[in-house]
């Protein structure tokens, strides 16, 4: 039974979850935003939460448990010197979820996890004349 397991598997062996979980928060923690499928986001977004508690912590047993969790050393120094003191007054909901459209490809669910109070402006999609002539009629 799975009682008060709340990590989502993801269909992935627990090897490759680690793996996937710690390249994809490297890349939150790095670009500040990251987009992909809904439930990739909602954990990433759980296990960066829980680094970026560590990185306000801000020890050095932190900070080894970060590196060994992440194993990448310039995400790890980011997080302890940037991160970690931009979030030291808040007490939670560091990152979010923001629902987007379905891939193209397979349907599957998109999402944008991203870090909240970012520094990295929002890249909107300029639309193309038909289109901008179809949203006006609408």
């Amino acid at each position: 039974m799975r009682h008060r397991n709340y990590t989502l598997k993801l269909n992935r062996t627990p090897a490759h979850l680690r793996a996937m979980l710690a390249n994809a928060a490297c890349s939150l923690f790095t670009l500040e935003r990251i987009t992909t499928t809904e439930g990739r986001a909602k954990a990433v977004c759980r296990f960066a939460e829980k680094m970026i508690t560590l990185a306000k912590r801000g020890d050095l047993h932190s900070r080894r448990t970060a590196m060994s969790r992440l194993h990448d050393a310039r995400a790890v120094a980011r997080l302890f010197k940037e991160l970690g003191p931009r979030y030291a007054q808040r007490k939670g909901g560091y990152t979010r979820v923001v629902k987007g459209v379905f891939r193209r490809g397979d349907g599957a669910p998109m999402a944008v996890c991203e870090l909240m109070d970012t520094t990295v402006p929002v890249r909107v999609r300029k639309l193309k004349k038909d289109e901008g002539a179809k949203k006006a009629k609408s």
